[in-house]
Formats: structure tokens, C-alpha cells, sequence
């Protein structure tokens, strides 16, 4: 993997983990996780435990409005329905993590958190300079 990439990629996955967990402490207990899905805490990266798994892939945006960025996907891992209320909830409030702590984590890149369709894309300078 280019190592440009993987220098750029780190601090945007540390700050999904840091959602990831800030979701856990606020929301964790709203559902049952999967039976197969270790407690939150339990491994190094909170994606393979808890009820949430918060993550991004990169997206060329063909066919985008916002162009290319990174598509957020925010799981709920339970065997449980989910309601549409608790999805727009958890979802606001990811996304509100998730803006307010990108000129943080990553400092000059003037990243945006945008509405695609059904979908939450970050958006920005991708740049790997």
C-alpha cells in the first residue's frame, strides 16, 4: 500500500474509532449486540466489537455531486430490528462527532461531512501531499 495513503488514512480511521467508541458510551446499551460480537472493548479496534462498527471507504464519487471522498457507513451489528428514529438519532449524532473533530484530526484539509442520497460522504482536500 502506498505509504502516502496509509500516513494520510490513519488519522481519519483514529477519529472513526474515537466515534465508535464515544457511540458505545452513549448508546451501546439501546440494543443487544450480535451473540458473536465480543463486548465493546474487548479487541484492539472497536469495529470488530460492540454493538456499533464505524467505518469509511474511498469512493471515486462518479456520478457524485460532491465528488470523490470517503463514504462513512455507521452499522448497528444486532440481530434486533433497529428503528428508523434510533438510526436518525445515532446517525446525527456520528455525524456530529464525526465534523466536529476533522480540522482536528486532520488540520488544513478543510474536510466537510456531506449528505449523498442516503448516504454520508467526507468530502474534501484528498490531496496526499
Amino acid at each position: 500500500m502506498n505509504p502516502k495513503l496509509v500516513k494520510w488514512e490513519e488519522p481519519l480511521f483514529e477519529l472513526l474509532r474515537e466515534v465508535d467508541c464515544k457511540l458505545e458510551e452513549e448508546f451501546g446499551d439501546i440494543l443487544p449486540k450480535h451473540p458473536s460480537r465480543p463486548a465493546h472493548g474487548v479487541t484492539s479496534n472497536p469495529q470488530n466489537d460492540g454493538l456499533f462498527r464505524v467505518s469509511a471507504n474511498f469512493t471515486a464519487g462518479f456520478g457524485s455531486d460532491h465528488g470523490k471522498g470517503y463514504s462513512l457507513e455507521m452499522d448497528f451489528v444486532t440481530l434486533k430490528p433497529v428503528s428508523a428514529e434510533q438510526t436518525a438519532t445515532i446517525e446525527a449524532r456520528a455525524v456530529a462527532l464525526i465534523q466536529s473533530r476533522l480540522d482536528q484530526a486532520m488540520p488544513e484539509r478543510k474536510l466537510k461531512v456531506k449528505r449523498e442520497a442516503n448516504c454520508w460522504k467526507i468530502v474534501g482536500d484528498l490531496s496526499l501531499d
